[in-house]
């Protein structure tokens, strides 16, 4: 048998060739051919949880009254501690994400809304900013993302409470979220 040198004297190539060097090619009659099964049809489904997407999660059945561009939003589920919402109202809570839904449109901004809400939720994050701004923008001064963002965030199970930021975060143009915590 013959000297094989070491893999650190070999490149890819000689390498190969080397490992290859004692194998015989069978003949003809030795080979085998198999013919695999095809493959049974099976199922996809999409990369992303249809949870999340904005058609099963908002319902539009409905059209809120518009708010003021300087009305203080405010709500809670029953069950959460009035000391838990105090920290969140006062800004005291860790603000762990942001989005901003500046000049997006209601339905852009419905599916950022929604996908941002997965996401963090995936993240196990637990208070984030949600920046709608006043709406002075607006046709007629009228704040309609924050009227749609109220009445989204309150159908949405996964938010149990939020409120207008202090005038430091955001004042009446933005809202910290409390989410529910994901069961381990």
């Amino acid at each position: 048998m013959k000297h094989k040198p070491t893999k650190d004297e070999l490149s890819d190539m000689a390498l190969f060739q080397a490992e290859m060097a004692d194998i015989e090619p069978l003949s003809p009659d030795q080979r085998v051919i198999i013919k695999p099964e095809p493959p049974q049809p099976m199922t996809t489904f999409n990369s992303k949880p249809e949870a999340h997407y904005i058609d099963s999660r908002y319902s539009e059945g409905y059209e809120p009254q518009t708010l003021g561009n300087e009305e203080f939003l405010s709500f809670q589920r029953s069950g959460i501690q009035h000391s838990l919402f105090k920290q969140l109202r006062n800004g005291q809570l860790k603000t762990e994400a942001q989005l901003d839904l500046h000049g997006m449109t209601i339905s852009i901004a419905h599916q950022q809304l929604a996908d941002f809400i997965y996401e963090c939720r995936k993240d196990r994050l637990r208070c984030v900013r949600i920046i709608h701004g006043k709406g002075w923008g607006s046709k007629d001064n009228k704040p309609i993302l924050k009227t749609k963002l109220n009445a989204w965030l309150q159908q949405e199970d996964n938010v149990l409470a939020f409120c207008s930021t202090p005038i430091e975060d955001g004042g009446t143009g933005a809202v910290y979220v409390l989410l529910r915590r994901i069961k381990a």
